[in-house]
């Protein structure tokens, strides 16, 4: 019986193993894309203060099947549906908006 059990634990250890690895890597693609979005958002005004900058806004999945907060979020941010583009001011409290909803929109810096 000692042998059956210990085959059950090396087999519980394997898929234990394996699923922390495929959390790893999960988690690793998840912040290599939040680096791309902040980048993005970065990039696209070095100094808010200057002279009133801009982001070009997309909303490039869906508000269904998320949380109304993020329903909220979009409205604020002037997204009424999917595929819809704005244009808003560049500052702290659209930064942190975008933030929030930032798996739903695209980001890039608006040209003048």
């Amino acid at each position: 019986m000692p042998d059956a059990a210990k085959k059950t634990t090396k087999k519980t250890t394997k898929k234990t193993t394996a699923k922390k690895a495929t959390a790893k890597k999960t988690a690793a693609k998840k912040t290599a894309k939040t680096v791309v979005k902040t980048k993005a958002v970065k990039q696209a005004a070095p100094s808010s203060k200057g002279g009133g900058a801009k982001l070009r806004v997309k909303q490039v999945r869906s508000e269904i099947g998320h949380a109304g907060t993020y329903r909220r979020t979009l409205r604020a941010l002037g997204l009424r549906h999917y595929q819809h583009e704005v244009t808003v001011a560049d500052n702290a409290s659209m930064r942190g908006m975008l933030h929030k909803v930032g798996h739903l929109v695209r980001v890039t810096p608006e040209e003048v």
